[in-house]
Protein backbone atom coordinates (compact mmCIF):
# COMPACT_ATOMS: atom_id res chain seq x y z
CA UNK A 1 0.00 0.00 0.00
CA UNK A 2 1.47 3.45 -0.61
CA UNK A 3 0.81 6.87 0.89
CA UNK A 4 2.55 10.06 0.92
CA UNK A 5 4.09 8.38 3.41
CA UNK A 6 4.40 4.97 2.59
CA UNK A 7 3.55 3.04 5.85
CA UNK A 8 6.77 0.71 5.32
CA UNK A 9 8.63 3.76 6.54
CA UNK A 10 7.54 4.37 10.00
CA UNK A 11 6.21 2.47 12.80
CA UNK A 12 2.88 3.74 13.76
CA UNK A 13 1.20 6.22 11.22
CA UNK A 14 -1.54 8.71 13.19
CA UNK A 15 -4.83 9.74 11.46
CA UNK A 16 -4.48 12.57 8.96
CA UNK A 17 -7.67 13.45 7.46
CA UNK A 18 -6.99 16.79 6.60
CA UNK A 19 -6.51 18.97 3.66
CA UNK A 20 -3.22 19.39 4.00
CA UNK A 21 -0.32 16.36 4.18
CA UNK A 22 3.40 15.96 5.55
CA UNK A 23 5.97 15.09 3.43
CA UNK A 24 8.75 16.11 5.24
CA UNK A 25 9.89 17.98 8.29
CA UNK A 26 13.18 20.35 8.55
CA UNK A 27 15.74 18.70 11.32
CA UNK A 28 18.48 20.85 11.72
CA UNK A 29 20.06 24.17 9.71
CA UNK A 30 22.53 23.36 7.22
CA UNK A 31 25.69 25.65 6.82
CA UNK A 32 25.63 29.31 7.90
CA UNK A 33 24.01 31.04 4.93
CA UNK A 34 20.47 30.19 6.44
CA UNK A 35 19.58 26.42 4.15
CA UNK A 36 17.70 23.78 6.37
CA UNK A 37 18.03 19.87 6.58
CA UNK A 38 14.71 18.23 5.74
CA UNK A 39 14.10 14.86 6.45
CA UNK A 40 11.72 13.39 3.84
CA UNK A 41 8.65 11.84 5.15
CA UNK A 42 7.65 10.52 1.41
CA UNK A 43 8.72 7.75 -1.06
CA UNK A 44 9.06 10.43 -3.60
CA UNK A 45 11.71 12.68 -2.17
CA UNK A 46 12.64 13.78 -5.69
CA UNK A 47 9.40 16.05 -5.11
CA UNK A 48 11.39 18.45 -2.92
CA UNK A 49 14.13 18.97 -6.35
CA UNK A 50 10.61 20.48 -7.80
CA UNK A 51 9.29 22.27 -5.16
CA UNK A 52 9.01 26.20 -6.05
CA UNK A 53 7.72 26.68 -2.57
CA UNK A 54 7.23 24.94 0.64
CA UNK A 55 4.40 25.11 2.96
CA UNK A 56 5.68 24.81 6.37
CA UNK A 57 3.49 23.95 9.29
CA UNK A 58 5.35 25.31 12.83
CA UNK A 59 3.29 25.91 16.09
CA UNK A 60 -0.23 25.76 14.37
CA UNK A 61 0.46 28.38 11.82
CA UNK A 62 1.29 27.64 8.06
CA UNK A 63 3.20 29.89 6.04
CA UNK A 64 4.74 29.61 2.77
CA UNK A 65 7.94 29.78 1.68
CA UNK A 66 9.69 30.66 -2.13
CA UNK A 67 12.61 27.81 -2.62
CA UNK A 68 15.66 29.69 -3.95
CA UNK A 69 17.86 26.12 -4.37
CA UNK A 70 17.30 22.41 -3.37
CA UNK A 71 19.67 19.48 -3.57
CA UNK A 72 19.30 15.81 -2.45
CA UNK A 73 22.55 15.32 0.49
CA UNK A 74 22.52 11.41 1.51
CA UNK A 75 19.10 10.64 3.19
CA UNK A 76 18.31 14.18 3.38
CA UNK A 77 17.10 17.15 0.87
CA UNK A 78 19.14 20.75 1.67
CA UNK A 79 17.02 23.59 0.49
CA UNK A 80 17.57 27.34 0.53
CA UNK A 81 14.11 29.48 1.51
CA UNK A 82 13.85 32.97 0.29
CA UNK A 83 14.02 35.55 3.59
CA UNK A 84 16.06 32.80 5.78
CA UNK A 85 19.40 34.11 5.52
CA UNK A 86 21.36 33.26 8.57
CA UNK A 87 21.60 29.91 10.76
CA UNK A 88 19.65 31.67 13.14
CA UNK A 89 16.85 32.08 11.05
CA UNK A 90 17.07 28.07 9.87
CA UNK A 91 17.63 27.07 13.63
CA UNK A 92 14.02 28.65 14.25
CA UNK A 93 11.98 26.55 11.37
CA UNK A 94 13.77 23.20 13.16
CA UNK A 95 10.65 20.61 13.90
CA UNK A 96 8.62 22.69 11.09
CA UNK A 97 6.58 20.13 8.75
CA UNK A 98 6.55 20.47 5.35
CA UNK A 99 2.88 20.21 3.87
CA UNK A 100 1.42 19.22 0.63
CA UNK A 101 -2.62 20.25 -0.14
CA UNK A 102 -3.77 17.30 -0.46
CA UNK A 103 -4.45 17.21 -4.17
CA UNK A 104 -1.08 17.47 -4.90
CA UNK A 105 -0.07 14.09 -3.75
CA UNK A 106 1.46 12.20 -6.07
CA UNK A 107 -0.89 9.66 -8.30
CA UNK A 108 -0.34 6.51 -7.47
CA UNK A 109 -1.57 3.02 -9.66
CA UNK A 110 -4.36 1.21 -9.46
CA UNK A 111 -4.70 -0.95 -5.83
CA UNK A 112 -2.25 1.27 -4.41
CA UNK A 113 -3.65 3.85 -1.49
CA UNK A 114 -2.05 6.26 1.05
CA UNK A 115 -2.49 6.02 4.75
CA UNK A 116 -4.07 8.94 5.00
CA UNK A 117 -6.98 7.21 3.40
CA UNK A 118 -6.82 3.91 4.87
CA UNK A 119 -8.03 4.87 8.37
CA UNK A 120 -10.78 5.73 9.06
CA UNK A 121 -11.84 3.12 6.89
CA UNK A 122 -15.10 0.72 7.91
CA UNK A 123 -14.25 -3.11 7.74
CA UNK A 124 -16.17 -5.67 6.83
CA UNK A 125 -15.78 -9.82 6.86
CA UNK A 126 -16.50 -11.08 3.63
CA UNK A 127 -19.67 -12.74 5.25
CA UNK A 128 -20.70 -9.03 5.98
CA UNK A 129 -19.98 -8.61 9.82
CA UNK A 130 -19.09 -5.36 10.62
CA UNK A 131 -15.49 -5.19 12.04
CA UNK A 132 -14.86 -2.18 13.14
CA UNK A 133 -12.38 0.97 11.84
CA UNK A 134 -8.74 1.48 10.58
CA UNK A 135 -7.00 3.58 13.58
CA UNK A 136 -3.60 3.05 12.71
CA UNK A 137 -1.02 1.23 10.01
CA UNK A 138 1.68 -0.45 11.52
CA UNK A 139 4.76 -1.13 9.95
CA UNK A 140 6.72 -5.00 10.18
CA UNK A 141 9.19 -6.69 8.50
CA UNK A 142 7.30 -8.14 5.68
CA UNK A 143 4.00 -5.90 5.25
CA UNK A 144 1.96 -3.46 6.77
CA UNK A 145 -0.89 -4.49 9.41
CA UNK A 146 -3.73 -2.54 9.84
CA UNK A 147 -4.99 -1.66 13.65
CA UNK A 148 -8.50 -1.92 13.50
CA UNK A 149 -10.58 -0.71 16.46
CA UNK A 150 -13.86 -2.75 17.09
CA UNK A 151 -17.24 -1.11 18.79
CA UNK A 152 -16.17 -2.91 21.97
CA UNK A 153 -12.56 -0.97 22.09
CA UNK A 154 -11.04 -4.22 20.80
CA UNK A 155 -8.16 -4.21 18.84
CA UNK A 156 -7.66 -6.94 15.90
CA UNK A 157 -4.49 -6.46 13.64
CA UNK A 158 -5.21 -7.67 10.20
CA UNK A 159 -2.12 -7.93 8.11
CA UNK A 160 -2.19 -5.63 4.21
CA UNK A 161 -2.33 -8.81 2.11
CA UNK A 162 -4.11 -9.04 -1.00
CA UNK A 163 -5.19 -12.91 0.34
CA UNK A 164 -6.63 -11.06 3.11
CA UNK A 165 -7.75 -7.77 1.97
CA UNK A 166 -9.89 -8.16 -0.54
CA UNK A 167 -11.53 -4.97 -1.17
CA UNK A 168 -11.35 -1.26 -0.64
CA UNK A 169 -13.65 1.21 -2.01
CA UNK A 170 -12.77 4.75 -1.07
CA UNK A 171 -15.95 6.00 -2.05
CA UNK A 172 -17.89 4.39 -0.01
CA UNK A 173 -14.84 4.20 3.15
CA UNK A 174 -14.99 0.50 3.22
CA UNK A 175 -12.80 -2.38 3.54
CA UNK A 176 -13.39 -6.20 2.77
CA UNK A 177 -11.31 -9.01 4.54
CA UNK A 178 -10.87 -12.47 4.51
CA UNK A 179 -9.75 -12.59 7.95
CA UNK A 180 -7.11 -15.99 8.85
CA UNK A 181 -8.32 -18.65 10.91
CA UNK A 182 -7.96 -17.73 14.20
CA UNK A 183 -7.44 -13.92 14.40
CA UNK A 184 -10.39 -13.30 16.16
Amino acid sequence: MKKERLSRSESRVEPVKEEFITVGEIVAPHGCRGAVRILPLTDFPERFLRMEKLTLLRKGERKSYAVEEARAHKRFVIVKLAGIDTMDDAAALRGALIQVPRGETVPLPPGCYYVFEIIGLKVWSEEGAFLGEVSAVLTTGANDVYSVRTPSGKEILIPALKAVVLEIDLQEEKMVVRLPEGLL
